[in-house]
């Protein structure tokens, strides 16, 4: 059977082939005193609060099931818009933003709907491997743009004019970023924007972590730069709804109708129920419960990084949001006799039984030195796998001195 050149472009996503592997060791120490412990999937432990439970399933038994419009069920793109307002006090109205099956949708919707053939787009590295795939499934081309810590890991804006070339469709940001946790400062994102608009092309904006900001310096929209910035969002992070497969696009009005013809065509409509629980999501007390977890995932943010920093694990900026620590394992790797991030990051699922991610995923600027750990788990599991991790560094280094 022969594969088409796209499919074959596409790298795998190896966050969940090593997820495999951790699942493959999980089994196998399941009955053990130290069952694995999963700091490698970016998913928040918490599930959707009460309130949005209980609207699912009132859908359900009302027969609401059908499906809705391809934009998306008018009320919660209503809400949408309430929320935007409320949150970061601007305007976006609900006619502009798209309903989508989760961010996923919204990211290739974008890329079809922008990107043709042979066009780039340029993205930090390190960043997020889906997003970049997407462009690629567009028939486009990520460029990736190496940044470091003095950056906060994202671009600039002479960055990206001294990279900018006749190919050049625009940028994929991510603010706050995963892997890193970092956001791009509102006034670098706005010259950014700028930047880009005088060349003609399209600042595209990964969002969906947007909700879990804990610095107020980097917590805005870039939904409040202009109406020609495209923003993805969704409802799995920050909403804790990640199987409900549910997030949001905002386009300028031009692009509604494309986006809503190819929703149309590829999608139909995001899932009816979900939509309907979603609703839910925006009423004052599953708000001040959402309140209640962000601010449980700063306290372990606040716990987690300066332990990371004692073991040796060094983090060189402090995530202002999302729940990652992007950590450099040299030294601590070295220590053991370990080379790279990849075998690290093996050797700590087999040894500690800590499931990480290493930074092969996120791009090639350094990332072999890098892995990720998510913080989105109990503060009682981030507390043993320090532990762990501490307990193997020591045993390791004392067992190469007596050797």
């Amino acid at each position: 059977m022969r594969i088409s050149q796209r499919a074959e472009r596409i790298e795998p996503f190896y966050v969940m082939e090593v997820a495999k592997a951790a699942q493959k060791i999980a089994r196998e120490v399941q009955a053990t005193d130290r069952p694995m412990i999963f700091l490698n999937i970016g998913e928040p432990d918490f599930t959707a609060p009460p309130l949005v439970q209980e609207a699912a399933l009132r859908s359900i038994r009302a027969g609401a099931t059908h499906y809705t419009q391809a934009t998306g069920l008018e009320p919660l793109r209503e809400r949408i818009s309430e929320w935007y307002r409320q949150r970061f006090g601007i305007e976006v109205p609900a006619r502009r933003i798209v309903v989508t099956a989760g961010a996923s949708a919204a990211l290739q919707l974008a890329c079809l709907a922008l990107i043709d053939a042979g066009d780039e787009m340029l993205l930090p590295d390190p960043s997020y491997a889906c997003n970049r795939h997407f462009v690629t499934a567009a028939d486009g081309r990520a460029v990736l743009l190496p940044t470091g810590a003095a950056e906060r890991f994202q671009l600039s804006a002479p960055q990206v004019e001294a990279a900018w070339g006749p190919r050049t469709r625009g940028v994929l940001l991510a603010s706050p970023s995963n892997p890193t946790g970092t956001s791009i400062a509102h006034d670098e994102l706005r010259r950014i924007h700028e930047a880009v608009s005088r060349r003609g092309g399209i600042t595209m904006v990964d969002e969906i972590y947007l909700g879990l900001s804990y610095d107020e310096a980097f917590g805005q929209s870039a939904l409040g730069i202009d109406d020609q910035v495209i923003s993805i969002n969704s409802f799995s992070k920050y909403f804790n709804m990640t199987g409900w497969r549910l997030g949001w696009l905002v386009v300028p009005d031009a692009l509604v109708p494309v986006v809503e013809r190819l929703a149309q065509n590829l999608f139909i409509c995001a899932s009816t129920v979900s939509q309907y629980a979603a609703l839910a999501c925006f009423e004052a007390d599953s708000i001040a419960e959402y309140e209640r977890r962000r601010a449980q995932f700063k306290a372990r943010r606040d716990w987690f990084i300066p332990q990371l920093d004692a073991l040796g694990l060094r983090v060189p900026v402090m995530p202002d949001g999302a729940f990652y620590a992007w950590a450099d394992c040299t030294d601590f790797a070295e220590r053991l006799g370990i080379s790279g991030s990849w075998d690290f990051a093996f050797e700590a699922m087999k040894e500690a039984h800590v499931a990480i991610t290493p930074g092969r995923d996120f791009g090639s600027a350094e990332t072999g030195r890098f892995v990720r750990f998510s913080t989105a788990s109990s503060m009682a599991q981030l507390e043993e796998s320090v532990a762990r991790l501490r307990a193997w560094a020591n045993h390791g280094v004392s067992a190469a001195v007596n050797a």
